[in-house]
This record gives structure tokens, sequence and C-alpha cells, in this order.
């Protein structure tokens, strides 16, 4: 289960929306996460009240077109479907937003499966939990 945010400057909520989109299917198409597995926090910054910094780091020439996607998910994923994954979104927020490919700035935080509570005070995942009522 990720659980996906996304900062974008200057973005209205039709392109927030499609960027959320290009990342679900990403992640859908290539860790198989199931279609229902959906949650993310996506953000607008309209750089008066907040705003979003980049630069060149590694030749790679970023504008005020700028994605940055943090994804937060279980570990054990392969490196050559976590690069999939990069590729994936990229593609996808170029053609669902218009973003450009070097503009989207993806990372990747792993963790345990007791680092997860889906609801009810629960770590749905973690050997041993229980649910309210057990």
């Amino acid at each position: 289960m990720p659980f996906v945010r996304i900062d974008a400057l200057n973005a209205a909520p039709d392109r927030l929306d499609a960027l959320g989109r290009a990342v679900h299917d990403a992640l859908v198409e290539t860790l198989d996460i199931p279609p229902d597995d959906r949650f993310q926090v996506l953000t607008g910054h309209d750089g008066i009240n907040s705003t979003l910094r980049y630069g060149d780091y590694l030749g790679v020439h970023r504008d005020e077109g700028i994605v940055y996607v943090a994804i937060t998910m279980r570990a054990g994923r392969a490196p050559d479907r976590k690069r999939a994954l990069y590729r994936r979104i990229a593609e996808l927020a170029h053609s669902y937003a218009g973003t450009e490919p070097r503009n989207v700035f993806v990372t990747v935080t792993e963790n345990a499966p007791v680092d997860w509570s889906l609801g009810h005070g629960v770590a749905q995942y973690a050997p041993g939990s229980r649910t309210p009522g057990d």
C-alpha cells in the first residue's frame, strides 16, 4: 500500500488530478499495486504563499514545471522494478499532465509492515495484529 505525496508548482486542480492518475497508473503497471489502493496527497504551490525549490543538479535542467513525487511503501521491490516505476511515472506525467520528464523528481521511502495503520489504530500488515472487537 503506497502512500503518495505529489507537490507541483502552479498546478491547477486538473493538472494535480492528472499527476495523481499518472503515478497511480504507474504503480499499478510496474509494481502490481491493486487498482483500488490509492492513497495520495496532492498539493499545488502558487509560488508566492508556498513554493518549491529546484536546481540543475546532475545536469538535469528543471524549471517551474517541477513536480516532486514522494512514495512511501513497504520494502522489498527489486531495483529493476523501481527503475521501471520511475520511467513510467515520467512517461505518464508527460502524457496525462504535459509535465516534461526532466521535471519529474521521484523519491521512494521504504518501511516495514508494522509501520502502517490503515484505520482503527491497527497495524493491519504486521503479524499478530488484531482488529477492534477480536
